[in-house]
């Protein structure tokens, strides 16, 4: 059958399709409808591959676009916690500064602090208190006298307070009957009311400054 198909072929005149035989113009309806359909094909799914393509590029940058919002939700977590975490230090810090009507009992404990371990106080000035931000610094001249072992527990029971209390510009010398005498600048924090904030801001704005 093949052969005689090859036969026919070779003695078909392309030039005079209405005399070929049946076979022929079978086989040749055949191809020409296969081409068509091929070409068909191929015309309209390009623009389907077109789109499909374009489809999967829009997906990979949402894919990305997803990754990165992802990436910046858990970091937004992340700093959450951090600023919680931040709070709450803050929040403990500021519970060991004392108020403005707690200054006067915070002295106290300092003065009682070195009564207690047997020294004797030359010298115990509160200065004037410095602003800083939110804060106020508070320093105060102090001379103790006293054996060495208990200037270094006074020091020990100054870093204990319930409250901030820091020895600064701490200096030694011996002194009468074989005891030492300790001069030092203690400094003690507290935190500004609503009342000296608000001066505080007041004070500090600019002349001619809308309120």
């Amino acid at each position: 059958m093949a052969m005689r198909l090859l036969e026919e072929f070779k003695n078909v005149d392309p030039k005079t399709p209405g005399s070929w035989p049946w076979l022929i113009k079978i086989a040749a309806f055949f191809a020409i409808f296969i081409a068509v359909v091929a070409i068909g094909a191929v015309v309209d799914w390009q623009g389907q591959w077109e789109s499909l393509q374009g489809i999967k590029h829009e997906e990979s940058q949402l894919r990305e676009t997803f990754l990165v919002k992802k990436k910046e939700a858990i970091n937004l977590d992340i700093i959450k916690k951090q600023l919680i975490e931040t709070q709450q230090s803050f929040g403990a810090l500021l519970k060991q500064l004392p108020s403005k009507s707690e200054m006067d009992a915070l002295l106290t404990d300092i003065n009682q602090a070195g009564l207690g371990r047997g020294l004797q106080f030359d010298l115990f000035r509160p200065g004037t208190e410095v602003a800083t931000g939110v804060f106020t610094e508070q320093p105060i001249s102090i001379r103790v006298t006293g054996n060495y072992d208990d200037l270094g527990k006074f020091s020990s029971d100054i870093s204990q307070l319930p409250r901030i209390v820091t020895l600064n510009d701490i200096s030694i010398a011996p002194g009468s009957g074989g005891v030492l005498s300790m001069d030092a600048i203690a400094k003690t924090y507290r935190y500004l009311d609503e009342d000296e904030l608000a001066a505080q801001k007041k004070a500090t704005k600019p002349a001619g400054a809308k309120k």
